[in-house]
């Protein structure tokens, strides 16, 4: 892979204020303070917020706490979609820090999957990577790697390890010299609009003329409605990781650079904010 090793380190550090709030009908013995957080974009809520746990729980009884759930302005927030993806989504255009407020009762079964352990954030993760190097390399790299590769790449993520992830993950971002790209790439693409939760399909870096394919031509492709019209206003924006990459920026190199540790790029159309 290119070595841009900035850009990896930028991705890896990027954080984003974060004020928990507890809901308002929760049962407490004494009032609970708001607790306030630097979430790691990359990581999962379920994974990081073991201190927001236990702060609040702090105020209630035993009896009144069962399992922990986040929500933005009336959306549960889904625990297995990376924190970035989520903000991008959902609290792009308001103002920092982003409040979130903290459930320990009613949780929403039609929206959000339990997780009842780190065990099935791992699981859920591992198997993103999977099949996120399915479509890369047809599976042969991920198999390729012992259990101790793929458990350091787990720990790298879960102990906030830039180098332990990237020691492993490196391997899952090459591909042969004489292919200018991974097979397909990996990538699902969000809309608050739809009822559909992503778009994912089959995609290619490299045209059959051997052009790089782009950010621009991956959604003119699967998501043509994202992109404003050339004499047209703009109505969307496109973001990953908080920006908006510029649409000539080549699929092959974002996939590198700018995917999550799961291997994929989370792009997010988001209606563009009013001035």
């Amino acid at each position: 892979m290119t070595d841009d090793k900035d850009v990896l380190r930028d991705v890896w550090f990027g954080r984003i204020p974060t004020c928990f709030t507890l809901y308002q009908d929760e049962i407490t013995e004494r009032e609970a303070e708001p607790y306030y957080l630097l979430l790691p974009r990359v990581s999962y809520l379920t994974l990081v917020t073991d201190k927001v746990k236990k702060h609040f729980q702090k105020v209630m009884r035993q009896e009144d706490i069962s399992e922990i759930w986040f929500e933005y302005e009336g959306t549960p927030l889904k625990w297995h979609y990376p924190i970035g993806l989520l903000f991008d989504l959902l609290a792009s255009s308001s103002a920092l820090p982003w409040n979130i407020t903290v459930h320990f009762k009613s949780f929403p079964e039609k929206d959000l999957l339990h997780c009842p352990s780190k065990d099935a954030i791992e699981a859920h993760f591992m198997s993103c990577v999977k099949e996120a190097d399915a479509l890369k390399h047809k599976s042969q790299v991920i198999n390729e790697m012992q259990k101790k590769d793929h458990k350091q790449l787990w720990m790298g993520l879960q102990n906030d390890r830039f180098d332990q992830f990237w020691a492993i993950n490196r391997k899952l971002m090459e591909y042969p010299a004489e292919e200018n790209g991974f097979r397909y790439i990996p990538f699902r693409i969000y809309q608050t609009t739809t009822e559909r939760p992503f778009i994912q399909k089959l995609f290619r870096p490299v045209a059959a003329d051997g052009q790089l394919h782009t950010l621009g031509d991956l959604l003119k492709e699967v998501c043509p409605s994202a992109i404003a019209p050339e004499d047209g206003e703009k109505k969307n924006q496109v973001m990953i990781h908080g920006i908006e990459p510029m649409l000539e920026t080549p699929l092959q190199w974002l996939s590198e650079h700018l995917s999550y540790p799961d291997n994929f790029l989370h792009i997010s159309i988001i209606p563009q904010p009013a001035d």
